[in-house]
């Protein structure tokens, strides 16, 4: 069984083809500036390399930039009304009270506070007012918004108030794109629901990006399903998708580290992942990345969706170099996808770290004698200060004393030493240079569950086996085939603060995709 795999990075589109454990074919071209067209000369480029018959072809995963780009440039951001049910608490911070003033401009400033709400134990901060909410939705039409984000106090304990607003606004605005948080972020109101604001702003978006990858492929004469890559290495349809933009935002860094999960056959190490601009690191355990304990802050926002734990640093295979050759410094600056036509081994002016490696003989592409005059102590200097960054960031992500081993991969791995301080050993694993297309190609479906529970004297056991059971169903209903299910994570937090043995529990399972050969 063929899957494709292809991740669309900010200065490669990198293309995999994989039959089972096995690596057939790979190719990386330039990212295009509408992203599609990017994808489709990728394609090709892989029937170039081997060439396949596209009928055999099950399924196609795609990691994609678009929508994390979208929200840090402010672009393609639909007009969003953020309606809350919290009143008469919480109006001390209304919903976008923490949002940067220019994206809460681009998505028309409009935030509605209602009655409601509940408590963490799921009983009614007050009771529902239809009337007062139909007057909130007139006015957000009135203002001009397009789509809308629902959140409620602990709402993902009870969701009553959010799923009765999604319809009334059904009826009132049929086809109108709707969030509710409950179904996107986790305990903590604020971060669920800027996620949630987010997420709505991005939907008409969705619509239109999910549409265009779907007709890349099939352009490329490929009829099978797509699926895109999820924040937390898994794959999600495009129909959900659309529904849920957001899950995509770390799908680069997350699917370089499930790739370098499956080349090195390492399941808890640390991953470097050195692109054209940056240098993400993260940790693997048991083959995923450790996910965000804290919120996590997307375009200066504050949220609490799925994200992996990861650090970047502004290092890259097209970060320009101060020519200073007693501390030379390299990076945030980067020339980004124009690498082939700004760095000095491809005939530009732009001494970039991709010219170092190829003066240093890490490298062997381009005109290397476009480089053969630069100083060995501006070479040597600036390969010192890229592996002091990438140590201490190593460094600063590990949580005990003790050396790991360290898997680098990227187009720009080829900056990383051979030996790096704090690790056990580093290792480069063959097609590292293709790690995010193949952990696209390679990713399962999966299936979470995180809220409160109620957890009586001695009956912890049967708690936690509900909580297993309700993740490992939502995996298979998620497209996961059901014998492959397995929990790869289990968190039990007790709140001993509030009464009646509340405990936070988060489980995670996993399987391989079905693609309708197991269903009955």
């Amino acid at each position: 069984m063929l899957r494709l795999g292809i991740d669309v990075g900010g200065t490669n589109t990198d293309a995999v083809l994989i039959d089972g454990q096995r690596v057939l074919a790979v190719t990386k071209a330039s990212t295009s500036a509408d992203v599609t067209s990017g994808i489709v000369n990728a394609i090709a480029d892989l029937k170039a390399a081997s060439a396949f018959d596209p009928a055999e072809v099950a399924a196609v995963m795609i990691g994609t930039t678009h929508f994390i780009n979208a929200l840090v440039e402010g672009d393609q951001l639909a007009p969003t009304a953020a309606i809350r049910f919290g009143l008469p608490a919480t109006s001390a911070l209304p919903p976008l009270v923490d949002w940067p003033e220019r994206l809460r401009t681009v998505i028309g400033g409009h935030s509605y506070l209602c009655h409601g709400g509940h408590e963490y134990d799921g009983s009614q901060i007050d009771a529902f007012d239809e009337q007062e909410f139909r007057g909130v939705l007139d006015k957000a039409v009135q203002a001009g918004a397009r789509s809308f984000a629902i959140s409620s106090v602990f709402s993902p304990v009870n969701a009553e108030f959010e799923l009765r607003a999604a319809e009334i606004i059904a009826e009132q605005l049929p086809g109108a794109p709707i969030s509710l948080s409950h179904e996107i972020g986790r305990m903590g109101l604020l971060g669920r629901e800027n996620a949630t604001v987010i997420n709505a702003a991005l939907r008409e978006l969705a619509e239109r990006v999910t549409a265009g990858l779907t007709r890349s492929v099939s352009d490329a004469g490929i009829d099978a399903p797509v699926f895109l890559s999820q924040n937390d290495g898994t794959l999600m349809d495009v129909d959900y998708a659309r529904r849920y933009p957001v899950a995509t935002f770390a799908s680069g860094p997350t699917n370089s580290m499930r790739g370098a999960a499956f080349l090195s056959e390492l399941l808890s190490c640390a991953v470097i992942d050195v692109g054209g601009t940056t240098t993400d690191v993260g940790i693997l355990q048991n083959g995923f990345p450790r996910e965000a304990s804290t919120d996590v802050a997307v375009a200066q926002i504050q949220t609490n969706f799925r994200m992996p734990d990861v650090l970047s640093v502004g290092i890259g295979g097209g970060s320009l170099v101060g020519a200073d050759s007693l501390a030379p410094v390299v990076g945030p600056s980067s020339v980004g996808y124009r690498l082939t036509q700004r760095a000095l081994v491809f005939g530009g002016d732009q001494l970039t770290a991709t010219d170092i490696a190829v003066a240093a003989s890490l490298a062997d592409i381009g005109d290397t004698s476009r480089v053969a005059h630069l100083d060995k102590a501006l070479v040597r200097a600036s390969l010192d200060h890229v592996a002091e960054r990438m140590a201490e960031v190593v460094d600063r992500m590990r949580i005990s004393a003790d050396p790991i081993p360290v898997v680098a991969v990227g187009g720009g791995s080829i900056l990383v030493p051979d030996r790096l301080a704090g690790a056990s050993a580093v290792v480069r694993p063959e097609h590292f240079a293709v790690a995010n297309a193949i952990g696209a190609a390679i990713a399962e479906v999966g299936g979470e569950v995180d809220r409160v529970f109620s957890v009586t004297p001695g009956q912890r056991d049967t708690v936690l086996d509900e909580a297993r059971q309700e993740a490992v169903d939502r995996a298979v209903a998620a497209g996961a085939r059901p014998g492959s299910v397995r929990v790869v994570d289990v968190e039990e937090v007790p709140l001993a603060y509030l009464p009646g043995n509340a405990t936070r529990i988060r489980v995670k399972a996993v399987g391989q995709l079905s693609l309708g050969e197991n269903h009955a």
